[in-house]
């Protein structure tokens, strides 16, 4: 940061750089008007340039101001972060986790862990985001989150991933598919169905990890249909859309809709994983990750 700037500063920019109004701005930061103009003169002064255009009838963001403005909230959030995690080493087990996780490990045992370390440390509050593995790798690795629960996450460096639980893969039929009422079913005999999936931006070694006991079965994946999560996925297939390979702790809430069979010469499973910043020895991180549970499913 150029020397000088504060970070009420970036506070007072960001608020007349989401409010475009001055006045408003300074009502909303409970200071006077002129006060604010002061700063954000002081502070163009500081950085070198303009990061308003100002007239007597509106105030736009210069390009400058439009960068600042992206990064003035992420030097925000990271200084309050950093200064939460100072204040939970001064008071112990106080301050907040910020825990991720992809809908799927929902069925799961890990995110039962979320209830235990609430009743073990109180003062401690989690904050939980669901998103897709990709998502949460990528907040992970610039700070955004603390813990990660993710499916056959890609490799990231920086970060250092535990297993959780391993699974196997299953078929999902519409119950009027002529092979729905089968034992088993193998990756071939899958072959010429059309398939309902989840998008490769998800998690590209999730999504061929998936795809893999039909591709090991010599089949060229002919997907259809996706959908963002596997609960809207089953549906689809429910609805006659195709049939999907998901892991078996996804089709556990499976509507009737649809027929859950087991998959046959693969030998292909998923695995859950906990992940965190390679480095991260806060008590905080390390309390919880030793109520997760380190069986399979």
């Amino acid at each position: 940061m150029n020397e000088g700037v504060e970070l009420r500063h970036l506070r007072y920019f960001l608020a007349v750089a989401e409010e475009l109004h001055f006045g408003r701005a300074a009502a909303r930061l409970h200071i006077a008007q002129p006060a604010l103009t002061q700063q954000i003169q002081r502070l163009e002064t500081l950085l070198g340039t303009r990061l308003f255009d100002r007239t007597s009838r509106s105030v736009a963001l210069t390009p400058a101001g439009q960068v600042l403005r992206e990064r003035a909230a992420t030097i925000l959030r990271h200084a309050s972060r950093d200064l939460d995690e100072v204040a939970r080493i001064g008071r112990g087990s106080q301050g907040k986790l910020y825990l991720g996780f992809v809908p799927s490990v929902l069925p799961l045992k890990p995110l039962r862990s979320v209830r235990q370390f609430r009743d073990r440390y109180p003062l401690v509050r989690i904050e939980l985001v669901e998103g897709y593995t990709t998502h949460m790798m990528a907040q992970l690795g610039h700070g955004a989150l603390d813990l990660a629960i993710v499916r056959d996450p890609d490799e990231q460096p920086g970060t250092v991933a535990f297993p959780l639980a391993t699974e196997p893969f299953m078929a999902v039929l519409p119950v009027e598919h002529p092979l729905a009422d089968r034992p088993a079913l193998s990756g071939a005999e899958l072959a010429g169905d059309p398939l309902v999936f989840f998008p490769r931006a998800a998690g590209a070694v999730a999504h061929d990890k998936n795809l893999r006991p039909l591709v090991e079965a010599g089949c060229r994946p002919n997907i259809v249909q996706e959908g963002n999560t596997w609960t809207t996925v089953l549906y689809l297939v429910g609805e006659g859309l195709g049939v999907t390979i998901a892991p078996r702790s996804a089709t556990f809430t499976a509507p009737q809709s649809v027929r859950v069979v087991p998959l046959a010469e693969t030998d292909a499973t998923t695995t859950v994983y906990a992940v965190h910043r390679s480095g991260d020895d806060r008590a905080l991180v390390h309390n919880f990750l030793a109520l997760l549970p380190d069986n399979d499913v």
